[in-house]
């Protein structure tokens, strides 16, 4: 990735080391999040590695380094090498929950087999109020999404009554994601204050994506999460972003050049998640 060298005023050193405290995040994650804002770059685009389809095979090897994930964007979701947990992208950290539901803050520089991110910038905010289940906060976000066409990304803030999540456990090379997910670990959680993580793809999409809303959940205080199965609140927040420019980066290595991706994984994804 090229570097730029740049001199900046003693005040904006200490503005941006701040931040960099404040967010445990990196100088460099900041400054190229601070950039894109400025030259409205990349607003509107997703960037994914690899395919939903092959995830579901059992394609589960690195394929793009965590640095250049985050160089793409700043929030989103996806999953790790063999399947070692859920994803969560939030302010520009990639968060790991692992299946004995534990999360941890991943600073290093390490592979990634599937995941997709956006430069959240949202487009409109909004709140919704009295969810009983997560067929509810769907049902209300809905009516935000101006087309079936596109892809969004949403974010969701709040205090849950009730969370249900679970996380895949680490699984040998090549096991399908069905299988995995049978002996899947989950959790439960009550008010709980924390950030959903939404990914919002057409149906058409089915191949490359996950189709309908993805939602994974980070605790505020970074300590609980997964792939979430329903909750409930009494008022959440939202803001929504529309995703009209897609980059998927497909492997360039590996099982997936050899694997058949021919196949229709749509059920198969359907009962995983």
């Amino acid at each position: 990735m090229p570097n730029l060298s740049v001199i900046i005023p003693d005040s904006l050193v200490r503005i941006l080391n701040n931040a960099v405290a404040r967010r445990a995040t990196s100088p460099d994650s900041l400054v190229t999040a601070a950039l894109s804002q400025y030259f409205q770059s990349g607003r509107h685009r997703a960037y994914q590695i690899s395919t939903s389809a092959a995830l579901v095979q059992g394609v589960s090897e690195g394929a793009v380094s965590s640095r250049k994930l985050l160089a793409n964007g700043d929030f989103g979701l996806g999953t790790f090498e063999h399947l070692d947990g859920e994803m969560v992208v939030l302010d520009g950290i990639i968060y790991q929950v692992r299946g004995d539901g534990t999360v941890e803050a991943r600073r290093d520089d390490f592979q990634i087999p599937f995941a997709v991110v956006s430069r959240f910038q949202p487009d409109g905010n909004f709140e919704v109020r009295d969810t009983s289940s997560l067929d509810d906060l769907e049902r209300a976000c809905d009516p935000h999404r101006e087309s079936e066409n596109l892809f969004y990304a949403l974010r969701v803030d709040g205090v849950f009554e009730r969370m249900h999540t679970r996380a895949v456990k680490a699984a040998s090379k090549g096991t399908q994601l069905l299988a995995a997910a049978e002996t899947q670990p989950e959790f439960r959680f009550k008010d709980i204050e924390g950030t959903l993580v939404c990914v919002w793809s057409p149906r058409y999409s089915s191949s490359f994506s996950i189709p309908g809303f993805h939602f994974h959940f980070i605790s505020k205080d970074r300590t609980k999460g997964g792939h979430v199965l329903d909750c409930s609140a009494k008022a959440l927040r939202v803001g929504i972003q529309t995703l009209f420019e897609y980059d998927v980066r497909l492997p360039e290595a590996g099982s997936f050049l050899k694997e058949n991706l021919a196949v229709d994984t749509t059920k198969d994804l359907q009962e995983a998640e």
